[in-house]
C-alpha cells in the first residue's frame, strides 16, 4: 500500500459528514469533468486517490478503463468523461465510491470542494429528461456555478 497517494481517507470523510446545523441538508463531494461540476452524496465516497496504475481489461465498454488494486481489492475504474461523451483526459484523480456491495472508482479531472447543500435546493431534471446519469441540479451557494447531482446507481449499464 502506498499511503502518500491518498488525499482523503474514509475516517476523514466521516468527520466532514458530522456537521448538523438543523437544516435538512446533505453533504456532496463536488468534482470536475470537463467544464461540468458533478456532485455525489458524500456518504458514497470511500477515498480519493492519485497516481493509480490502471490495468486495462479487454471487451468492456469504452468508459470502463480497467481496474486498480486498492489494498488487495480490485476496483473497476469508470471514466466519467467518456461515460458523458466527453474526450478522455490523461491526468485524472480516482474517486472511489461504495455502491452497496460493490466499490467503483470514478476518474475525474479534479475535486472541487465538499459542500453541505439543503435538500430543498436540489431541483429535479425537466420532465422530458430520459435515461440520464444526473438526478438533479442546484446552484452552488458560493455562486461558483451549477452542480449536477450524479445518480451513482445509473453509472454502470444494465447488461
Amino acid at each position: 500500500m502506498n499511503d502518500d497517494i491518498m488525499f482523503v481517507r474514509e475516517d476523514q470523510l466521516e468527520a466532514l459528514n458530522a456537521v448538523d446545523d438543523g437544516v435538512d441538508s446533505q453533504k456532496y463531494l463536488i468534482f470536475m469533468a470537463g467544464h461540468l461540476k458533478l456532485g455525489v452524496v458524500a456518504e458514497y465516497v470511500v477515498e480519493i486517490l492519485n497516481n493509480q496504475i490502471i490495468t486495462y481489461l479487454p471487451m468492456l465498454p469504452d468508459f470502463i478503463r480497467g481496474i486498480i488494486n486498492m489494498r488487495g481489492q480490485m476496483i473497476p475504474i469508470l471514466d466519467i468523461r467518456a461515460r458523458l461523451g466527453l474526450p478522455s483526459q490523461a491526468d485524472s484523480l480516482v474517486v472511489v465510491i461504495n455502491l452497496g456491495d460493490i466499490q467503483l472508482g470514478i476518474l475525474v479531472d479534479a475535486v472541487d470542494q465538499m459542500l453541505d447543500i439543503p435538500k430543498a435546493n436540489i431541483h429535479p431534471l425537466p420532465a422530458n429528461s430520459t435515461q440520464t446519469l444526473v438526478s438533479g441540479m442546484c446552484s452552488l451557494p458560493d455562486g461558483s456555478g451549477t452542480m449536477m447531482v450524479l445518480d451513482c446507481e445509473q453509472l454502470m449499464p444494465d447488461d
